[in-house]
Formats: structure tokens, C-alpha cells, sequence
């Protein structure tokens, strides 16, 4: 995998906010997942990941499992984990496609995933 996206990943899994974000441009674009409103920039992408961390003690990340790479679009199969603050696990997967900008960097990242069957393990 290209060594921005390696660090997206193992950002996530380190709970790591700024490293996670600087994997983006700083015209970066993160549809988390699509469907829902793009957040536009680096600075707003860090915001949004600093903001979700809290919620969950551990977040263990997200394991990307296959990849494959053409040219600067990477599409990576992922599993996410993590624990919510009251003891609850909350597992869910799916797939992200990235483009890369001409310096290696996240230019536009989506991520699909089943955004009802995430957030009905956090309501318990």
C-alpha cells in the first residue's frame, strides 16, 4: 500500500488524531462514510477524528485485510474495533477508495461501510 494510506491506518489504530489527518492533503476530502456530508481539509478531517476518539476507550482502529492499487486510486478492504466507554464492543467493516494527490498524499477518501448497523452497537 502507498505510504499514505499506511499511515492512515496506523493512525487509526494508535488513536492518533494528527497523524491520522496529515495522511490528507490539506485540501483533503473525507466522506465518512458517503452519504453523509464531505469534511473538507485537513485541519477539519483531524477535528472530526479528535472529536469521535473520546467515545470509545479503546478505540483499537481500523486492520486493513486486502488492497489494491492503480496508479493513485487505492481501494482497501478494512474491519474496524473498538469499546465504548461503558464496556461494549463494536465491530464493523467495509471498503475504502482513495486518490491520491502527485505527492502521495489522501486527495479524496470513501469510505463505505453500514453506517445503521455502527451506530446500533453504540446504542446498545
Amino acid at each position: 500500500m502507498p505510504p499514505a494510506i499506511l499511515q492512515f491506518f496506523r493512525a487509526s489504530q494508535e488513536g492518533d488524531a494528527d497523524t491520522w489527518a496529515k495522511a490528507f492533503a490539506e485540501d483533503g476530502v473525507f466522506h465518512d462514510p458517503v452519504g453523509t456530508p464531505p469534511i473538507l481539509g485537513r485541519a477539519a478531517i483531524r477535528d472530526f477524528i479528535a472529536a469521535v476518539l473520546p467515545a470509545f476507550q479503546p478505540f483499537l482502529g481500523l486492520t486493513p485485510t486486502e488492497a489494491h492499487t492503480l496508479g493513485n486510486h487505492v481501494a482497501v478492504s478494512w474491519r474496524g474495533a473498538a469499546v465504548t466507554l461503558d464496556g461494549r464492543p463494536v465491530n464493523w467493516s467495509g471498503i475504502n477508495i482513495y486518490e491520491l494527490d502527485e505527492t502521495g498524499l489522501i486527495r479524496d477518501a470513501r469510505a463505505y461501510f453500514n453506517r445503521a448497523v455502527f451506530q446500533a452497537q453504540l446504542a446498545g
